[in-house]
């Protein structure tokens, strides 16, 4: 079956996955990574246990340098939203670098282009902007507005959010580096938030109590704070974390909060932003519009380009931040993030992508009922998560399984994202319903497989 309005990124699934060497990765994959990692350091996990050297993708399907063919759930962890080399995407980016590649921020034509087309597509009065060339350097720089608008200095982030990994960004999420001392930048606070598989306060028939999570930040901010808070920073849905998404009324809810104690709300959607969840921001889904949002990955579609966007009322905060920078808004990086926009509109990808997340719901069900270690399924749109537990009742992660299901299933063809116990997908949202369910076989596959290896039947 196909919802969207384009071909260009079919996958033929009687060729593809196509594994051709008799291992993955493969002699050519290993020869090549071995000569790189001489010098090439810093390897993410997904790397370290699946070392595949990758030559070429195009929509749905990357190539190894061995000729091995596989399925991509990743998206490039979650950039390569409109799939690999999209043409008009790429042509974009071809016709600008052989015009005007770097301009600092002085005005050009296309991104001017860019501005006026931002206006019109981000919800609410979301009218002013600031482009950057990375998620970190664009949390970095909507903190500061939320401090320059606020004149405020402290910031609430949550449990397992992620937001980068320069310093402030790092002080903003749970990755924890000796790099950055022993403690946390100033006037960083971190709070759980509403896990519906995992929830710390619930109702008295079990369901999750959102209103109890208010009721601490109300508490929290009178007491461990010294009422200097400019903003609540938080991921829609968390990546990093592992596809944890909060119950549906909890977002409205913090969205009056937060207005009733005149603190900024700050969504980071550099991963859940521009059609991965089937709307332009994550945020839309609850209908809430966001005081700051970073938009990033998919902006440009795997062009370095993300974006600080904030309402009418904070514009002017971007003036007094320094808020240019080197390569933001550079003419490449401004086709690409105009060609991805105008894709997705073209190619009808927001009603697609959440056509996929119920196809792939519905699919994981079915696993959650075949596996006992299937604990949680959960998508919304093309952002997806299964969590592997040991028992269903005490919930108790399982690392061990996650490791063996990613490795298993990327040896059958499918390149995806580990994340512990915690299984993660992201596929394009320009993937077919008929591919997106072959992926699906082939996680369901390795699942039963490492739960016979490891006697969890």
């Amino acid at each position: 079956m196909n919802s969207r309005k384009t071909n260009w990124a079919r996958v033929d699934l009687k060729a593809i996955p196509k594994i051709v060497t008799s291992e993955v990765p493969g002699p050519k994959s290993k020869a090549l990574h071995a000569r790189c990692t001489k010098n090439f350091k810093g390897l993410s996990e997904q790397v370290k246990l699946f070392p595949v050297a990758f030559e070429s993708g195009h929509g749905c399907v990357l190539k190894d340098v061995d000729g091995n063919e596989y399925l991509d759930f990743s998206s490039g962890i979650y950039v390569t939203t409109l799939g690999h080399c999209h043409p008009k995407v790429t042509e974009a980016v071809q016709k600008a670098a052989g015009q005007l590649m770097n301009a600092h921020d002085f005005t050009t034509p296309i991104k001017t282009q860019l501005m006026e087309k931002l206006a019109q597509t981000l919800p609410g009065d979301l009218k002013g902007y600031q482009l950057y060339d990375s998620g970190t350097t664009a949390v970095e720089a909507g903190m500061r507005v939320c401090r320059a608008a606020t004149h405020q200095h402290e910031l609430i982030s949550c449990f397992y959010d992620y937001h980068g990994k320069t310093y402030g960004s790092v002080s903003l999420g749970h990755i924890r580096s000796p790099v950055y001392g022993a403690v946390r930048a100033p006037g960083m606070h971190m709070v759980p938030r509403p896990d519906c598989y995992r929830p710390i306060w619930t109702k008295a028939d079990g369901s999750i109590d959102t209103d109890q999570y208010l009721k601490f930040y109300d508490e929290y901010l009178d007491k461990a704070t010294v009422h200097n808070v400019a903003a609540f920073v938080l991921e829609p849905i968390q990546g990093w974390g592992g596809s944890v998404m909060p119950p549906d009324d909890f977002f409205p809810k913090l969205r009056k909060f937060c207005t009733d104690r005149k603190i900024l709300l700050m969504a980071d959607e550099v991963l859940t932003s521009w059609g991965r969840t089937g709307q332009w921001l994550c945020m839309s889904n609850w209908d809430v519009v966001p005081d700051v949002v970073t938009l990033g990955k998919g902006f440009g579609n795997g062009f370095p380009v993300t974006c600080v966007a904030v309402r009418e009322p904070y514009m002017e905060s971007f003036e007094s931040i320094s808020a240019s920078s080197s390569y933001g808004g550079n003419p490449m990086a401004c086709a690409a993030a105009l060609a991805s926009i105008e894709v997705i509109e073209e190619e009808g990808l927001l009603a697609h992508a959440r056509r996929l997340g119920e196809v792939a719901q519905k699919r994981m069900e079915k696993m959650k009922a075949s596996h006992r270690m299937v604990g949680d399924v959960r998508a919304k749109g093309c952002l997806m998560g299964i969590e592997l537990v040991k028992d269903r009742t005490a919930k108790t992660p399982f690392p061990e399984a996650g490791k063996m299901v990613y490795q298993k299933a990327f040896r059958k063809g499918l390149a995806w994202i580990p994340a512990g116990h915690i299984l993660r997908m992201s596929p394009p949202i320009v993937m077919d319903e008929d591919a997106l369910l072959k992926g699906l076989d082939m996680i369901d596959e390795a699942i039963g497989e490492t739960a016979r290896e490891l006697g969890c039947q």
